[in-house]
């Protein structure tokens, strides 16, 4: 048996056991919160047009760094 089909066997029967519903529900919103969706997003033109300015930036080296950006923003705070 691998571990984590020793994992799975463990986790089953001590879910089994249990009584408590708060745990239980605590278990299910885990599994629910990571499961994998195939959703799609729609985009506005509006987004896409951002999102490739944001590629041609990006190619053409117009950028900054994160702290040069914090840097930035200090400055303009103070």
């Amino acid at each position: 048996m691998t571990a984590i089909d020793s994992i799975k066997n463990n986790l089953i029967d001590r879910i089994l056991a249990t009584r408590n519903e708060k745990l239980l529900t605590a278990i299910s919103n885990i599994f629910d919160s990571t499961q994998s969706t195939n959703e799609t997003v729609a985009l506005s033109s509006q987004h896409i047009e951002m999102l490739l300015m944001s590629e041609k930036d990006i190619q053409n080296g117009e950028i900054i760094s994160e702290s040069e950006l914090n840097n930035s923003d200090l400055e303009w705070l103070n």
